[in-house]
């Protein structure tokens, strides 16, 4: 399809349809690409682009949003660990990132299929422009029969490397696309009531409510090599389903059974009636860029009424951004209301608040009569 176009998901509502999915997002952890020396398991890699390639070879598009980069440095430079300082893992990172883009490239390549790699940070989703981009180079990799493989840019990144992780990367990814299925891999083959070693634990086979799993014992945070862990594959998960993308989480053993629709891991099935928007985006794929707190009139406005946000009600604003970005909007009693694209910089808005639009007018001039956030830009949360 164009770059241009806004695909829609299929929303996949039972795993048997997930052998139908036309595109499809696979994230794969580092645990399950790398052996216990922290070096790149290449069979383990093989196997899932055979798998991948068996599904391009019937006419499914596929996006790989693959770990590793650093866990694969882990082996040649001689690390027993992920690194604790960034800095030692942004060196690590661009070791790893091209262990891990030749990897995948050879294993494809023997499918005579091409791989295009994407580096990403939260950032190039957060800004609009770049947002845009983004889909675009993605859709041209698909319409020429590549195939992406897409991961944090690490080397250079340090907030993501800290806070992000490659479930919510997939998810977004997936949001971004229209993907009809996302599917996450791991080192466990599903969800359990209780972690998996403890008697008496049971698979929990299908989701349709991720908050339905309060209470369950989800267990631990992480492999020594990864940064996720069932929290952000549940919230990744959550994220795709609530934007129309089936999910299914399950071991990278059981990737061909999965998207055969056999009745392997934990699926998530796709909810309806929320259309791929830009208020979809900027709901579920964004973190705001700064925060804007309002008095109790303003965020009475713009919770009950939705109105747009004017300069007048706003009591503070938090963090450094330009105009254009998604900021958070913050009630007096801390809680985040809304999200919306502000129309001014963080330093015009610390200029302009408490300011009435005549009072701004006149004070700073003609363009500052616009609202903080025009109410077709803010989404409620």
């Amino acid at each position: 399809m164009s770059a241009t176009e806004l695909r829609q998901p299929e929303r996949l509502t039972s795993r048997e349809t997930l052998a139908t999915a036309r595109r499809i997002v696979v994230k794969i952890g580092s645990s399950s690409l790398t052996d216990e020396r922290g070096r790149l398991d290449h069979l383990r890699i093989q196997q899932i682009a055979d798998t991948a390639a068996a599904l391009a070879g019937r006419g499914t598009e596929l996006v790989i949003v693959s770990s590793g980069a650093i866990a694969a440095a882990l082996g040649p430079l001689g690390m027993s660990a992920r690194p604790a300082a960034v800095e030692l893992q942004q060196a690590a990172a661009s070791v790893g990132q091209a262990l891990l883009a030749s990897a995948w490239s050879g294993a494809f390549a023997a499918h005579h299929l091409i791989t295009g790699q994407v580096l990403l940070t939260e950032s190039d989703v957060i800004r609009p422009q770049t947002y845009r981009n983004v889909r675009s180079a993605l859709e041209s990799l698909l319409d020429l029969g590549a195939v992406p493989v897409v991961n944090e840019n690490d080397t250079t990144a340090t907030h993501e490397i800290r806070f992000g992780d490659n479930d919510r990367l997939a998810a977004l990814v997936a949001q971004l696309l229209g993907a009809d299925a996302l599917i996450l891999l791991t080192d466990v083959d599903a969800l359990y009531t209780a972690p998996p070693r403890e008697p008496g634990a049971e698979r929990i086979g299908q989701v349709d409510d991720v908050a339905r799993l309060a209470g369950v014992n989800i267990g631990p945070v992480g492999s020594k090599v990864g940064t996720g862990g069932m929290v952000t594959k549940l919230s990744a998960a959550q994220l795709a389903a609530t934007t129309g993308t089936a999910a299914l989480m399950t071991s990278a053993e059981q990737f061909s059974a999965a998207i055969e629709g056999q009745d392997v891991g934990t699926f998530f099935p796709a909810h309806h009636g929320r259309r791929r928007s830009r208020l979809v985006w900027l709901r579920f794929a964004t973190r705001g860029a700064g925060s804007l707190h309002l008095d109790e009139g303003a965020a009475d406005a713009v919770r009950s009424r939705r109105r747009s946000l004017l300069a007048v009600g706003i009591s503070r604003v938090e963090g450094i951004f330009p105009a254009g970005v998604p900021v958070d909007v913050v009630a007096p009693d801390g809680a985040v209301i809304a999200r919306g694209i502000a129309s001014f910089s963080s330093d015009e808005l610390r200029v302009m608040a408490g300011l009435g639009t005549d009072e701004a007018r006149e004070q700073l001039g003609e363009r500052f009569r616009r609202p903080a956030i025009h109410r077709d830009q803010l989404v409620m949360l």
